[in-house]
């Protein structure tokens, strides 16, 4: 799944356990002006560096994963749970309202014509 939205917080990395890392990232989305919603994506592990680099103010496009589970208290009621867990994340445009280029690898012109392999 994926939405489009404005950066409104990111917190910063959490250790929770010693093998888990949580970051979250807390997204303006705008269907209606009117009721502007507030959602709320979770960065686990190796996925909190895709964090680093976002500001409050971007506008983003965030890719994420629904996902659901039951919990059952000490006195046997059971109670549901839902998560956005991130899994990627492209800043459209920065904080100032300048585009992000995309990002392209540069050329390698370490090659010379001799070398050129191509059918055509």
């Amino acid at each position: 799944m994926e939405i489009k939205g404005k950066v409104h917080e990111v917190s910063p990395t959490a250790q929770v356990t010693e093998s888990l890392k949580k970051r979250e990232l807390i997204v303006e989305y705008i269907e209606n002006p009117q009721y502007p919603e507030y959602l709320k994506f979770e960065a686990i592990n190796d996925r909190c560096n895709l964090l680093d680099n976002v500001r409050v103010g971007d506008d983003v496009e965030v890719f994420f994963n629904l996902r659901g589970r039951p919990w059952t208290d000490k006195a046997g009621k059971k109670s549901y749970f839902n998560s956005m867990q991130l899994w990627k994340l492209n800043v459209l445009a920065g904080a100032n309202g300048n585009t992000v280029p995309e990002y392209a690898p540069p050329a390698d012109i370490s090659s010379s014509p001799e070398e050129d392999d191509l059918p055509f």
